[in-house]
């Protein structure tokens, strides 16, 4: 495969599911001593990377979370956040201000920070209350944060009694490393050819829905925008109709992201609609991939790590073809997530 370690790959998600049980060592901890809410405080990509797990716990579980912008916390403070509070403060580089900021904020209202970071010696790592370290770069860091944080939302639903199926869909995910390692092999073929066909695109409308619509939004936003500079528009399947559809033209592509979960069906509606009018449609589906030894329903909580998986494979082809590193910026020199 282009531009890729299959070891150093399946050694970082290893990594990432090998943290489930200090994880869930911690958050019982926290929750014994009387936690009441949760906040999820990512800045940039690694706060999107953790709504799939946030969404997850808000739909199927009674315990509090909320998802919030690091910057807009700081500068406008909540109600609900202090000794009772586990912060989830996520940073691949362990060294972004905002990350730092918050980190601070939070500390001053008394709130239990646990960091997922990517570096030890780093700000974030060193100043949280609870610091787990999986070694990641920007190529790996979207599969270990989806990871680590569906694995910590489990665990706080397992310990309130509301996920009874915790140690037998843990003991899933272990298979997962070397499954997504099979998912990018049987891809390369396909990235290849979508990265010839969008090699000159300068505009895409991506969509999804449920778990997979943050991957689009951060595939958008953080992949295309940030590291190709190509302009794209992330839109919800369920906002689709309401008003973007009215920019999908004939030489207009449209990315659209499947999941296995119960909002499927509002891409299918995007889906239905969006070849009557473009011929550029791209459809990629997470059921399109074996995962053999997974089950149904944890096949739809990996969904957001299976399309961004195979999605990384795109970007290694689309940075050769269009001669644009992925570490290429114009008004900075690297991403500290």
């Amino acid at each position: 495969m282009l531009n890729f370690d299959p070891a150093r790959f399946v050694s970082i998600q290893q990594g990432a599911v090998g943290l489930g049980p200090a994880l869930d060592k911690t958050v019982s901890g926290l929750l014994d001593a009387g936690a009441r809410n949760l906040y999820f405080l990512g800045a940039g990509g690694a706060g999107v990377l953790m709504q799939p797990a946030a969404e997850l716990l808000d739909r199927s579980g009674a315990f509090p979370v909320r998802l919030v912008r690091p910057a807009e916390l700081v500068a406008m403070g909540s109600v609900d956040l202090g000794a009772e509070s586990i912060v989830v403060l996520p940073s691949l580089s362990g060294t972004t201000s905002e990350s730092v900021e918050v980190l601070e904020f939070t500390h001053e209202r008394g709130a239990k920070v646990i960091a997922l970071t990517g570096h030890a010696d780093s700000p974030v790592a060193e100043q949280a209350d609870f610091n787990f370290t999986n070694f990641a770069e920007d190529d790996t860091s979207s599969e270990s944060f989806y990871l680590q944080s569906l694995l910590l939302v489990l665990s706080i639903m397992c310990a309130r009694g509301e996920f009874p199926r915790y140690e037998e869909v843990v003991g899933e995910l272990t298979l997962l490393p070397e499954l997504l390692l099979e998912v990018k092999r049987a891809f390369e073929p396909r990235a290849a050819s979508l990265a010839e066909a969008f090699r000159d695109e300068q505009y895409h409308i991506l969509t999804g829905s449920g778990s997979v619509w943050p991957e689009a939004w951060y595939y958008g936003t953080c992949i295309l925008e940030e590291m190709q500079w190509i302009r794209t528009r992330p839109i919800h399947a369920a906002d689709f109709f309401h008003g973007t559809l009215e920019l999908v033209e004939n030489d207009v592509s449209v990315i659209i992201l499947k999941g296995e979960d119960s909002a499927r069906p509002l891409v299918d509606r995007v889906e239905a609609f969006a070849p009557i009018v473009s011929d550029k449609v791209t459809v990629i589906d997470s059921a399109s991939f074996e995962l053999p030894g997974l089950s149904a329903d944890v096949r739809s909580l990996v969904s957001p790590v299976v399309l961004a998986t195979v999605l990384e494979r795109l970007s290694a082809h689309l940075e050769v073809l269009r001669e644009h590193p992925l570490t290429t910026r114009r008004y900075y020199r690297r991403v500290d997530y």
